[in-house]
């Protein structure tokens, strides 16, 4: 199966699981990580959701700002729509937006780049970076270890595979800086209890 394919129909098929095991709440270390990156979009900002899920956090941004969240899995949108109707949402692959250039104040991505092939994340993050504003920011998370590809059996009691791929740290600072972005701060964060004891790198940065 395409890898790509194999992580929409993972979160099609686990969706409602997914949904039941971690509930509607934004944690309060993403809260602390989200409060920082809204403060620095101007109030009605045009936002980017790249990889929105469910739509928690899409959710949570459109009280103060225009949203487009875009996810792969058509369920995932199914009920991003339900959660955040006002918002706007496009099911399809966040490698291949075509969104006008300067178009967003901010970018979030939260959990979504570790599921796209690493030989296409430099291309993703300088699509990201054309789309967005100067001085615009983008909240991304990456993988914080070096796996060209890790594979989940059963992702939720889906009953099929998962897929992920990433660099580690460093790899990921640099590619972000080639790319054109300044770094505003970077952080090694411990993933809820409820996913196991993996770090991801979080990472804000600006046009």
């Amino acid at each position: 199966m395409d890898k790509k394919e194999m992580v929409r129909e993972g979160y099609n098929k686990a969706a409602e699981k997914l949904q039941e095991f971690f509930g509607l709440e934004i944690e309060e270390q993403e809260m602390k990580i989200l409060s920082d990156f809204i403060s620095r979009i101007p109030l009605k900002g045009k936002i980017l959701d790249a990889g929105c899920g469910n739509g928690v956090y899409s959710r949570l941004l459109s009280n103060k700002f225009e949203v487009i969240g875009i996810d792969i899995s058509e369920k995932q949108i199914e009920l991003a729509r339900q959660k955040a109707p006002e918002a706007k949402f496009i099911c399809k692959d966040i490698t291949k937006l075509d969104f006008p250039n300067d178009l967003f104040d901010g970018i979030l991505s939260f959990y979504a780049i570790i599921h796209v092939p690493r030989n296409e994340h430099y291309d993703l993050l300088s699509n990201f970076y054309r789309i967005l504003k100067k001085h615009g920011v983008a909240l991304l998370t990456f993988s914080s270890t070096d796996a060209p590809e890790s594979y989940a059996e059963d992702f939720f009691g889906s009953g099929v595979k998962m897929y992920w791929s990433g660099f580690d740290k460093n790899t990921n600072l640099n590619m972000l800086r080639k790319v054109g972005f300044k770094i505003i701060w970077s952080n090694l964060v411990k993933e809820s209890p409820k996913w196991g004891e993996t770090y991801h790198l979080f990472a804000l940065v600006e046009k």
